[in-house]
């Protein structure tokens, strides 16, 4: 084994363990260098693989930051409610409704919903906290044409819900799009970005079985709380 796998293992073992608790900054290159009696290269290689496999951070200005290796895992082709995924991974969490209102949807919305500019949408901005830190900021635009009520209990129980237990449609598949992108203002207003300046960004445009479009949700994660976990099969 190399001197920077071992360093790796010795490290990624004490974070399992516990014995490393997530949050904390490990010490620097240097004193890694000294305490492992090796060279800053070597100790770079292992923290390159920590970070690699999930279990450290780099963030400017503080270091190596020891992750929270407990992330839940959100399926990456599902088509499930958050209330649904949280129930799978058996985790309980807050939510807050910070924005509910109807709107006349600009140009974005207008190509990314299908609707033409007299429609009217519902904005939703919700957050999700867990164990105290609000970790997603949640903005839905729903056609308020298929979805004609929403409120503040709906919006924090389930909005899925609602669309098909009460108005019995039928929600059948969705387009998603997942990337990683600095941090905005908004981001850092409404979550706990804990020194964070990226976050995974999600974005659905969610059909009904008719194909029409009846729903825009941009899913904003802070990338330390989260993994994306997809199932594949080979096609032979």
């Amino acid at each position: 084994m190399n001197k920077y796998d071992s360093i790796y293992q010795d490290i990624a073992e004490q974070i399992e363990s516990g014995k490393l608790k997530k949050h904390t900054k490990l010490p620097s290159e240097n004193e890694l260098a000294e305490m492992y009696g090796t060279s800053r290269e070597t100790i770079r290689k292992a923290l390159n693989l920590l970070s690699q496999n999930g279990y450290i951070q780099k963030i400017k200005a503080k270091g190596s930051v020891v992750l929270d290796i407990g992330r839940f895992d959100f399926p990456v082709s599902g088509l499930t409610s958050f209330k649904e995924v949280a129930e799978k991974v058996g985790q309980r969490f807050h939510t807050t409704v910070h924005e509910l209102y109807v709107m006349k949807p600009d140009s974005f919305l207008q190509n990314e919903l299908k609707i033409l500019s007299k429609e009217e949408v519902w904005k939703v901005a919700r957050t999700r906290e867990k164990d105290g830190e609000r970790i997603i900021l949640d903005k839905s635009f729903f056609v308020k044409k298929y979805v004609p009520g929403l409120t503040k209990e709906i919006c924090e129980d389930s909005i899925y819900e609602y669309i098909e237990g009460d108005l019995k449609l039928n929600i059948s598949f969705a387009r998603k799009e997942i990337t990683v992108e600095e941090c905005t203002d908004e981001d850092r207003t409404y979550l706990d970005m804990n020194g964070y300046d990226h976050i995974v960004v999600v974005r659905n445009n969610v059909f009904l079985d008719n194909a029409s479009v009846i729903e825009y949700t941009e899913s904003r994660h802070r990338l330390d709380k989260f993994r994306f976990v997809d199932f594949a099969r080979r096609s032979r």
